[in-house]
């Protein structure tokens, strides 16, 4: 499966395959509150299809980290019919491929270690999510040398 840029034509599809993948009140999350009013990095969102059906979906979100950039990677949803044919991992891996080239060198996300360590993501200990989030799960890839602190959104002054 080619995965292309979402188109804005795709947002309410994506939505809708993000309301079919998540729990009810996703919108809830400490990251949602990230992304209020900020446009997604347009290059980085991305989305397959198969038999025209939308198949699987990817956004990120910049923003700021002790005020340094950063793309905030998700949300990523795989149709559950979909589910276990690798496109989860081949959403993350074009992600993680292209976002240097695009000047994103810092990705940030909120997720399971185990799974997602396997792209080359881990522990950021020094950067801090807004509550509730679970520490443990907020993991990085890139270069995260000297940037700390809090997570904020683009659209705020830097700190």
């Amino acid at each position: 499966m080619e995965l292309e840029q979402e188109s804005p034509e795709d947002w309410w599809e994506v939505e809708a395959l993000f309301d079919l993948c998540f729990a009810p009140g996703r919108e809830a999350l400490s990251s949602y509150r990230l992304r209020e009013g900020v446009a997604p990095i347009a290059p980085l969102c991305r989305v397959g299809r198969g038999d025209g059906a939308l198949a699987c979906a990817i956004r990120a979100w910049p923003v700021r980290v002790g005020g340094a950039p950063a793309a905030l990677v998700g949300p990523v949803a795989v149709h559950p019919t979909r589910q276990g044919e690798g496109l989860g991992a081949a959403l993350i891996g074009d992600l993680a491929e292209r976002a240097p080239s695009l000047g994103w060198s810092r990705l940030l996300l909120v997720g399971d270690a185990p799974y997602y360590g396997r792209f080359g993501f881990s522990r950021l200990s020094a950067v801090e999510m807004p509550p509730p989030t679970n520490p443990d799960r907020v993991l990085g890839r890139g270069d995260w040398a000297g940037v700390s602190g809090p997570v904020t959104r683009w659209s705020d002054p830097p700190a």
